[in-house]
């Protein structure tokens, strides 16, 4: 009996933890001007020479809080990201879906949150990503995140990459 009330109150522990994690998390921002954001983001973009990075999901969802912690703490993965990429957090939430931006990139909400976006250095959209793809367990997997950042970045895109020597 003891054993399990053991096993309740750390049951009951780590939920109410993880639901105080997720009141804490505060990645978007609704009241934001996506468009003059993102534009911002590009212009940076094109200064460094990088593409941009648009991770789009909201304070309310889990998997977006887990990829976020995943891409940060793993320092391979946050050093590439860093190197090839200015990151911009795009919200969809009940307060801003942000519908004129999400139409002008293709309507990427279909594919569930969180859901990334590649844009160039001069805006246009390289490519969309379903992040189921890059799950794996109730986390994200190591080399299917790197070949994802790997596989869009500027020097992957740049046909010099490809002549032979």
């Amino acid at each position: 009996m003891k054993l399990l009330s053991l096993v309740t109150l750390i049951l009951l522990l780590s939920i109410s933890l993880h639901a105080q994690d997720m009141k804490n998390f505060k990645l978007y921002s609704p009241t934001e001007d996506a468009e003059k954001a993102l534009a911002q983001k590009v212009n940076e973009a094109k200064a460094a020479g990088k593409h941009v990075f648009v991770q789009i999901g909201g304070n309310w969802c889990i998997w977006c809080a887990r990829f976020h912690d995943f891409i940060t703490k793993d320092a391979s993965i946050d050093s590439l990201i860093k190197a090839n990429y200015i990151v911009y957090h795009l919200n969809y939430s009940q307060e801003n879906e942000n519908d004129k931006l999400l139409a002008r990139f293709g309507y990427p909400q279909r594919f569930g949150f969180p859901v990334f976006i590649i844009l160039d250095a001069k805006g246009n959209r390289l490519h969309t990503q379903n992040s189921a793809y890059l799950e794996e367990g109730k986390g994200y997997s190591k080399r299917r995140v790197t070949e994802f950042f790997e596989n869009w970045s500027p020097k992957a895109l740049d046909p010099a990459s490809y002549k032979k020597k």
